[in-house]
């Protein structure tokens, strides 16, 4: 049966998700932004979504894509704009961390794996995305982190959110990291700067 397309612009009804689907991969520039736009009430549809997104040249088909996916705000969704983040396209990959960073809760979920990720590039950028978490969750994330990255880059990037959020429960993490990579001048001052910050903040204990 051959797709029926919607005028140029047209909303697509909720109803309409099949034809909505077809036309983020077939359907001209304003048909793909309006099929985007559409399915942000289709929590089925994230995969749809996240295939069309992987593929679409448009910029502006990207972001009603991306917020569609923020608006479903299912794990799949986050599944979904997880590809872009390991995108050449700075614009991709930017648009791909601006949407996860709107999705704490499910965030939550997947920032473990993305913290092991083979590529050390995902990993710092992960370790920004934990930002968006509560305090303690990010803290006992990242002190993981240091107790087992090899990456000193992604060490140093973990320490800039740690500095931000943790407590003195995050020192010894602080001062092992300093001892495993004590030939590496810039992460070893890093890590005490970021030492020295906490103690600064946290309060005296009586007695």
């Amino acid at each position: 049966m051959p797709l029926i397309r919607k005028a140029a612009g047209a909303p697509f009804p909720v109803d309409d998700a099949a034809i909505a689907g077809d036309a983020l991969l077939t359907g001209s520039v304003d048909e793909r932004w309006a099929a985007a736009r559409a399915l942000s009430s289709q929590p089925q549809a994230a995969a749809a979504l996240g295939a069309a997104l992987k593929v679409e040249p448009d910029a502006r088909v990207r972001e009603a894509m991306l917020t569609s996916l923020v608006q479903i705000g299912t794990p799949e969704s986050a599944e979904a704009i997880v590809p872009l983040i390991r995108c050449d396209d700075a614009s991709r990959r930017t648009g791909a961390l601006d949407a996860l960073r709107l999705m704490p809760g499910v965030l939550a979920g997947r920032l473990g794996a993305l913290l092991d990720d083979p590529d050390a590039d995902v990993r710092v950028l992960a370790c920004d995305l934990a930002r968006e978490l509560p305090a303690r969750a990010a803290t006992d994330l990242l002190c993981d982190l240091l107790a087992r990255d090899r990456e000193p880059n992604v060490c140093a990037a973990a320490v800039d959110v740690l500095v931000e959020c943790a407590g003195p429960e995050a020192l010894p993490a602080l001062a092992a990291c300093a001892d495993r990579f004590s030939d590496v001048p810039f992460l070893v001052f890093s890590l005490k700067i970021a030492g020295d910050r906490i103690r600064d903040r946290t309060p005296l204990q009586d007695g």
